[in-house]
């Protein structure tokens, strides 16, 4: 039997997929169903943002307003081919597949991106909290070196902001982040939203932006499906998909795409209310 409460699951998908999730929650918690209180968050890339903000002591009313205002203090990017092809090598690698992330992260390495520390500005800009909460937060990155997955909580000895940093840094784009002499990247190297870690939980709801996935086995639904407990995956409509636009590091599309979010929430608040407790 499943004892470890349930779970929220926030998966990744940029800065658009950060504000669509906001967005979401807020309109769910509008609508009496506050994801907020779940005993587990987990949180890959933009989700691991979304999850330092959900479990912090802002509210989520001021949350959801920071992204609709035209201060993010966001950095504009784009993931172009050369991106894109190196993440189809590294999933599509044979055999261990912590060699594929690992030949991924050495190209990251030597990528040309803006320094750590400005990307880490951004992250605290984004993340008003210094400290872990007191319920269970994971938050997923990917060793840069050896392609290991690394989950990081609480009791890991590594600041908040450096987690976040690490699950948020999309390889090739941002830079990898250094903790403890270690660089790391983005946890969604590993599954773009990693349902699986969600094991051992009584209930399981999953937030995600993207289930972009060359294997069938890392896309959410499937990973949610294979947990063998009530579940439910929720995805952009095609509004919010319109309000996302094609390319999730665009900063100005923040106001539509949390705005998208919360326009959906109505439409899958019964569906959540069957699953969470």
């Amino acid at each position: 039997m499943p004892t470890d409460g349930w779970a929220l699951v926030l998966g990744g998908g940029g800065v658009t997929g950060v504000a669509w999730e906001i967005g979401l929650l807020y309109g769910l918690a509008e609508c009496g169903v506050d994801l907020s209180v779940a005993d587990t968050v987990i949180g890959t890339s933009a989700g691991a943002s979304v999850a330092a903000q959900l479990t912090g002591t802002t509210p989520l009313a001021d949350i959801y307003a920071a992204q609709t205002n035209n201060q993010s203090g966001e950095l504009p990017a784009r993931i172009g081919m050369g991106p894109v092809l190196h993440y189809l090598v590294a999933a599509a690698w044979p055999g261990d597949r912590r060699h594929g992330r690992a030949w991924l992260g050495r190209a990251a390495l030597r990528a040309k991106t803006i320094s750590e520390a400005e990307r880490r500005a951004v992250i605290e800009r984004r993340v008003p909290d210094r400290l872990w909460p007191d319920r269970r937060l994971l938050l997923t990155a990917v060793d840069t070196q050896t392609g290991a997955d690394i989950v990081f909580h609480a009791d890991s000895g590594v600041p908040l902001i450096d987690a976040v940093a690490a699950s948020c840094a999309v390889p090739l784009i941002w830079p990898p982040v250094t903790i403890n002499g270690r660089r790391y990247m983005d946890g969604g190297v590993r599954s773009i939203a990693n349902v699986d870690l969600a094991t051992g939980h009584s209930q399981v709801i999953v937030i995600a932006p993207s289930t972009a996935a060359l294997r069938r086995s890392d896309r959410p639904q499937v990973q949610a499906a294979a947990l063998g407990v009530p579940h439910v995956v929720v995805t952009p409509n095609a509004a919010a998909r319109d309000a996302i636009g094609n390319n999730m590091l665009d900063p100005t599309r923040r106001r539509a795409a949390a705005r998208a979010g919360l326009d959906q929430a109505a439409s899958i608040a019964d569906r959540i209310r069957a699953v969470a407790p």
